[in-house]
C-alpha cells in the first residue's frame, strides 16, 4: 500500500484524502450515535452523562465544522505524500507484524502528548477564539469530533508530521493514526458512560473525562490517557460537573411533574 500512495498524483492524494476523512466521520459518528441513543440504553448497558438536550441547531454547528475540518484534513494529506516525495521521509517497506505495532502504540502515546500541547494553547487567552467552536457542543455529540475551527483543525492535524522526519514507520502504522484518533474520539464525545463500574482513571472512562472538559471547559485536556493531565495538574475531579447536571436533572423532573399526565 505504501508503493500506491507514492504513486499517486495530487489530485488524486486530496481526492482520496477527502474521501477517507469525510467517510471515517461519518461512519464511525453514526454508528456510535446509534450505539448511545438506541442500543446501548435499549440493552440497559451504560447511561447518559449530561442530560440536557441536542438541539438541531448544535448539530448543523457540528455538520458545518466538520465539513470544514474534513476539507482541511484531506487536502492536509499532501504534506505528507510531499514529505515522501521530496525524500524528507520514508516508508519501511518490510515491516514485521510486531513493528507494526510497536509502531502503533508509540504513535497512540505520542497522539496524546501532541494533542495535549495542542488542547492547552487552545485555552490560553491568545488561541482560545479559534477553540470556542468547538466548545459550542457543550453537550457532546459523536458528530462533534471534527467540529473545528480551521485553524485548530490545522493545529491537531499535523500529528504524524513529525514522527515521520524522525523514523522510517510502517505504512499500516501511519493509516492507523486517523482511525484510532477518530474512534476515541468518538467515545470522548459520545456523552455517554460505557463501563461506569470502572474507575475515573481508568483509560474506559476516557468519556467521563472529555464530558467534564466540555461541561466545565477548563481541565481535563489529554486526549484518550491521563498522564499529561497528571503531569501537568489539569486533570479535573470526577465530581465536577456533578452540580450543573444534577440543577438541571431537578428542573426536568420538575418540568415533567407540572405537565402532568398526558
Amino acid at each position: 500500500m505504501g508503493q500506491v500512495f507514492l504513486s499517486l498524483s495530487a489530485w488524486q492524494v486530496i481526492f482520496w484524502g477527502l474521501l477517507f476523512f469525510g467517510g471515517i466521520y461519518l461512519l464511525l459518528g453514526s454508528l456510535t450515535w446509534l450505539l448511545t441513543r438506541h442500543l446501548l440504553p435499549s440493552l440497559g448497558i451504560g447511561h447518559v452523562l449530561d442530560p440536557r438536550p441536542v438541539t438541531a441547531a448544535q448539530l448543523r454547528h457540528e455538520l458545518t465544522w466538520s465539513g470544514l475540518s474534513v476539507l482541511i484534513f484531506g487536502v492536509g494529506m499532501i504534506f505528507p505524500w510531499g514529505l515522501l516525495q521530496l525524500g524528507w521521509a520514508a516508508l519501511d517497506p518490510n515491516p514485521s507484524g510486531w513493528q507494526i505495532v510497536v509502531e502503533i502504540l508509540a504513535l497512540a502515546i505520542w497522539n496524546d502528548i501532541h494533542f495535549w500541547l495542542n488542547h492547552r494553547m487552545l485555552h490560553t487567552r491568545w488561541l482560545r477564539r479559534f477553540h470556542l467552536p468547538h466548545h459550542r457542543s457543550v453537550v457532546t455529540t459523536p458528530f462533534s469530533t471534527y467540529s473545528f475551527h480551521p485553524i485548530e483543525a490545522l493545529m491537531l492535524g499535523n500529528v504524524i508530521l513529525l514522527p515521520m522526519l524522525l523514523h522510517d514507520f510502517s505504512f499500516w502504522a501511519l493509516f492507523s493514526v486517523p482511525l484510532f484518533s477518530l474512534f476515541f474520539n468518538c467515545i470522548g464525545h459520545a456523552n455517554y458512560d460505557f463501563f461506569p463500574n470502572v474507575s475515573y482513571a481508568h483509560w474506559f472512562a476516557a468519556s467521563r473525562r472529555h464530558h467534564l472538559h466540555h461541561a466545565c471547559y477548563n481541565g481535563n485536556y489529554g486526549f484518550q490517557f491521563t498522564f499529561m493531565d497528571r503531569l501537568f495538574g489539569t486533570r479535573l475531579p470526577a465530581d465536577a460537573a456533578r452540580a450543573v447536571v444534577e440543577r438541571v436533572t431537578r428542573r426536568r423532573q420538575a418540568e415533567s411533574i407540572d405537565a402532568g399526565p398526558v
